[in-house]
């Protein structure tokens, strides 16, 4: 049972974000993750991660994201915008949670409480710059992803979830796009058709392309596809989802760095964390100092 807060302790104020458009089993789990907080000993200020930028509240001593990568990426960038010195944890009750599995978070919302309000050393995190103020924090693509992404419906994905990407890329493959793009890094200028950028582990649930890629790692894990033309991009697929190293393909070239710019013969959509965020050209730029999770 939990100890009552003593007089002169200062009472842990949680900013739960929860996403508005969440279904409503989610809405149930995130309403018990709230009282597992309060009955810690917590005071929950609830807050809706909608489209504009989410303000983080003065007397919050920690942000608690309910949802997946793309609401993780929203709420992230607002409290690094912020300069508070706030820890932040991650309850997966979202369509991917890639950052929720790399951390180990509990599913069960007492547990999860308990846990992210112990005391105990903070995980750092760094998130990678876009250059236009956003941010990312698990993993970017430009290619085959990075379109079936752009070609999701709000309305297929809501209603389908993960499947829904599944539905655009069968589309895509249809007409099956090429396009030149390249990367430079640390003096070096890469060809490529298509590419994977990494900060975290995981990547679409429990597979890799970086697999020593870490959250708190300072460095930028890059994958490049000489060539994706359809059987390029399933013997990658294969590669990831048998938990196999893609770089050992002869068709990609693996690298690290902490400083990427991006161009290509189209302005082609770039894809981070779920969500479209911008068009090349591009440059991402891993942060010098990390945010701090719990």
């Amino acid at each position: 049972m939990t100890e009552p807060v003593g007089i002169g302790a200062r009472r842990p104020v949680v900013q739960l974000f929860t996403n508005p458009e969440a279904g409503r089993g989610r809405s149930r789990r995130v309403s018990a993750l709230a009282a597992a907080f309060e009955a810690e000993g917590a005071h929950v200020v609830p807050s809706l991660s909608t489209g504009g930028p989410p303000e983080i509240a003065e007397e919050a001593t920690h942000v608690c994201i309910a949802g997946g990568d793309g609401t993780v990426r929203h709420v992230a960038s607002a409290v690094l915008h912020s300069g508070r010195d706030v820890r932040i944890s991650v309850f997966p009750a979202g369509t991917i949670n890639l950052l929720a599995r790399e951390a180990g978070y509990s599913r069960d919302p007492r547990r999860f409480a308990r846990s992210v309000l112990a005391e105990g050393s903070a995980r750092p995190h760094y998130p990678v710059a876009l250059g236009d103020g956003q941010h990312f924090f698990a993993c970017a693509s430009v290619g085959p992803d990075s379109l079936a992404v752009a070609g999701v419906s709000r309305p297929l994905k809501k209603a389908l979830g993960r499947l829904a990407y599944a539905v655009a890329l069968a589309r895509l493959w249809i007409v099956w796009p090429r396009h030149r793009i390249t990367l430079r890094a640390d003096g070096r200028e890469i060809p490529c058709e298509a590419f994977y950028v990494a900060k975290g582990r995981y990547y679409a649930g429990p597979w890799s392309f970086a697999p020593a890629a870490r959250v708190g790692s300072p460095a930028l894990h890059v994958v490049a596809l000489r060539h994706a033309r359809r059987r390029d991009y399933l013997r990658f697929m294969a590669s990831i989802v048998t938990h196999r190293d893609p770089a050992r393909l002869a068709n990609v070239e693996a690298f690290t760095c902490t400083d990427l710019i991006v161009e290509a013969d189209e302005p082609l959509p770039l894809q981070a964390d779920g969500d479209i965020v911008g068009v090349l050209p591009a440059r991402l730029t891993l942060a010098q100092a990390p945010l701090q999770f719990s």
